[in-house]
Order: structure tokens, then C-alpha cells, then sequence
């Protein structure tokens, strides 16, 4: 249980942004609770409570029955306070939400889009369809409170860019901000796609797992890192680019970043793919091989399955080395968990340390398909809630 102690010396007392986080992870529910933890007067609690109630963040209630004096009450985290805008933009759909101070998603929409689409041309239609599911939510763009955004691929999260993607042509170096400025001046976060579904497992569904290892396969391959209880994005972004890895099972094959011998030549779903339209089959997107896995068609499965193989074969690599407690697989190709995991445990277990896996889990994500708008609003959400951003929102409104 976190204690954010006062009566150190070379420590400040807690600011109205530390009780904030206090209550808002249930912590602590009531005033008394506060002063234990913070060691902070009866009237500093107070003053930094009124502060958030007449912020609207936390709410507080009577509880139960006096026994004389002031009724008990009990302090809450005003999860309606507010709303961010979540969008998870990938190469042929973008998948957009509107959610509340603690995540709950409460309106969601696709955009199917066409693949290799410039942010120009895209962009405008994801501002405008944002737009209409915060009216169909019952929200005025004045309630949003941050906006929170996902792309393949490196990100600049400086500018709130794409930073030399290979599959995000025309994206490089083009900042997001300004499409968003006619709908709101709140803040606006950019992340990479399996950077953001790490802290939505991080943040949510595994929470309280500091190390934790989250594998999007899908029609590219992408890592989230958490190590320490810290996402990883490494110096210049690019952590967790695991795709573009050197495999010799792919010696020779061209990938689509214009290199060859890169294991998303042969287990990336555009591979996957490409080896079944050779083959005849009809099949456009990564998840058509899905659909046809689970319907039982054997080469589908086959090619899901080696995709698996290869990818558990240069994780294992990873699980040495970070030591994860788990392993989260998502990404379209995890909608056939069972054959595509059934391949990654072969190799991921045959290849990594007896004493690394010993505790090692490998489980679905959370979340599913929801995955990424769930991870680009915590995203923003742990930014604009965190102590700091409190404590300076709390200084502006004096």
C-alpha cells in the first residue's frame, strides 16, 4: 500500500494531486485514511479534497449512520467528470471511442479505410466520426479532457508523430495535433499500437504485473515492454520492433520494409497472406486466414501455427533477457489463439532458459478487440490524471 509520508525533512507534504491518486486507486476512501497516509493535518486534508470536489474529480458522500457529530462519509473518484477521445489508427481500419476518466468506453466505431492512406485524407474522417460518437454519447467537446492516438510502427512522441515507418508511408514526421485544434485544445498523446495495449494489460487487466511482455501479431509483429512497471520505449522509440528481427528461417525472403530475412517475411500476416493467395485462395487481410483457420481449412492453420513457431523462436530471445512474468498475445491472428499459441510455446519454451520460463504465463489479452482504443485512452488518461497534471490544472483554476 502506497504512504506518501509528510514529516520527513526533505520531503514536501502532499499535494492535492498525490491525494487525488490516493483516492482515485481506492487506496483511501475516507479523510482519516488520508492523514494516515500523508501524514498531513486535519485541514490540509481538507483544503486539498475541497480543491478536487470543486474540480468535479472526486466526489464525496455520507455513509451509513452517524453516532453522533458529522456522518461518516466516503471520498470517490468522479469517474464522470470528464471524457477523453481514443482512436487506434491502423494500415485498413481505424477503430475510435469515447471514454470516461477511468477508461470505460462509451460510445466505439470503425472506419474501414483504404490501405496506404495518407493522414491528409484519413485524419479529417477520424476527427469528424470522433466528432459524432461524442454526440452520440451525450458529451459536448467541452467535457474532453485529452485525446489519445495509436500507430503502427515507431512514434515520435515529441511531435505526435510517425518516425520512419515502413508501413506507414506518407506519415513520417506529420504531427497529429492540428487536425484535432477545431474540435478541442485538450491534450493530444501519440503512442505505438502494442506500446498502448501494454499499458492498457499494465493498467487494467494485469494490473500490478511490473513485467510484462505484450505481442502484437497481426499483419505486422509488435512488442510492448513493461519492465520495472515502466513501459520501455527505448532511445528513440523504436523498442519492441521485433518484426524487422533477422531470422534465418526468412534468409533471403523480401520483407515489405524493402530488407530481406526478416521474421515478418514469414510470419507477419501480410506473409501469411501472400503464401495463401499463391495458393489460390481469396483472401485480402490477415484476418480472412483467421477466419479460414477457424473454420478448420488445414493450410490456414498450418501457416498460423509456423507463424507462432517463428515468432516464439525469436522471443525467446526477449524472455531471456527482460524476464517477463507474462507473456499477453493479441493482434488479429490471436483470434485463432489456440493454434497460433500452440506454435509460440513450442519453440518460445523449447528455446528460452528453464529458469526464465519458470513462472513465465503466456495468456490472451484483456481486452480483445477493444484492445486499442482501451490502450490509447489510458495513454492519455495516465497523463492528464496524474499527480502533476492535478496539481497544475488545480494552480491554473486559481
Amino acid at each position: 500500500m502506497p504512504v506518501i509520508r509528510a514529516s520527513a525533512a526533505n520531503r514536501a507534504p502532499a499535494t492535492a494531486g498525490d491525494v487525488f491518486d490516493l483516492i482515485r486507486d481506492g487506496v483511501a476512501t475516507t479523510r482519516s485514511e488520508l492523514r494516515r497516509l500523508t501524514g498531513l493535518s486535519r485541514t490540509a486534508v481538507a483544503a486539498r479534497v475541497s480543491a478536487l470536489s470543486d474540480r468535479g474529480l472526486v466526489v464525496e458522500r455520507e455513509e451509513g449512520l452517524s453516532t453522533g457529530g458529522r456522518p461518516p462519509t466516503l471520498l470517490t473518484f468522479n469517474a464522470d467528470a470528464g471524457v477523453v477521445l481514443s482512436a487506434a489508427i491502423g494500415r485498413s481500419r481505424t477503430r475510435l471511442a469515447v471514454c470516461n476518466l477511468a477508461g470505460d468506453i462509451q460510445a466505439i466505431g470503425d472506419l474501414d479505410q483504404e490501405v496506404g492512406i495518407g493522414p491528409d485524407d484519413l485524419m479529417p474522417d477520424v476527427v469528424k466520426r470522433l466528432e459524432a460518437l461524442l454526440e452520440e454519447s451525450g458529451h459536448q467537446p467541452e467535457s474532453v479532457h485529452g485525446v489519445g492516438l495509436s500507430l503502427p510502427g515507431t512514434v515520435d512522441q515529441q511531435r505526435g508523430c510517425s518516425l520512419d515507418s515502413p508501413v506507414m508511408s506518407g506519415w513520417d514526421g506529420v504531427g497529429l495535433d492540428p487536425y484535432f485544434r477545431d474540435l478541442t485544445a485538450a491534450p493530444i498523446l501519440v503512442d505505438n499500437d502494442a506500446n498502448v495495449i501494454a499499458l492498457a494489460e499494465r493498467h487494467g487487466g494485469r494490473r500490478g504485473v511490473d513485467d510484462l511482455l505484450l505481442l502484437k501479431i497481426s499483419t505486422g509483429l509488435g512488442a510492448g515492454i513493461i519492465s520495472g512497471g515502466v513501459l520501455q520505449r527505448g532511445a528513440v522509440g523504436a523498442a519492441g520492433e521485433f518484426g524487422h528481427n533477422k531470422t534465418p528461417a526468412a534468409a533471403g525472403v523480401p520483407c515489405r520494409c524493402g530488407d530481406t530475412g526478416c521474421l515478418e517475411a514469414i510470419a507477419g500476416g501480410w506473409a501469411l497472406v501472400r503464401a495463401l493467395q499463391r495458393q489460390g485462395h481469396a483472401v485480402g487481410h490477415v484476418r480472412d486466414v483467421v477466419e479460414l483457420a477457424n473454420r478448420g481449412e488445414p493450410e490456414a492453420r498450418r501457416l498460423i501455427r509456423e507463424s507462432g513457431r517463428h515468432v516464439g523462436e525469436v522471443i525467446a530471445g526477449a524472455v531471456n533477457l527482460l524476464n517477463p512474468a507474462v507473456v499477453v498475445i493479441d493482434g488479429d491472428m490471436s483470434r485463432a489463439y489456440d493454434i497460433l499459441v500452440a506454435g509460440l510455446r513450442e519453440t518460445l519454451y523449447g528455446n528460452a532458459t528453464a529458469l526464465s520460463t519458470r513462472v513465465l504465463q503466456v495468456v490472451p489479452a484483456t481486452y480483445g478487440d477493444r484492445s486499442g482504443v482501451i490502450g490509447s485512452a489510458t495513454l492519455i488518461l495516465s497523463r492528464i490524471l496524474s499527480a502533476g497534471a492535478i496539481d497544475a490544472a488545480l494552480l491554473v483554476k486559481r
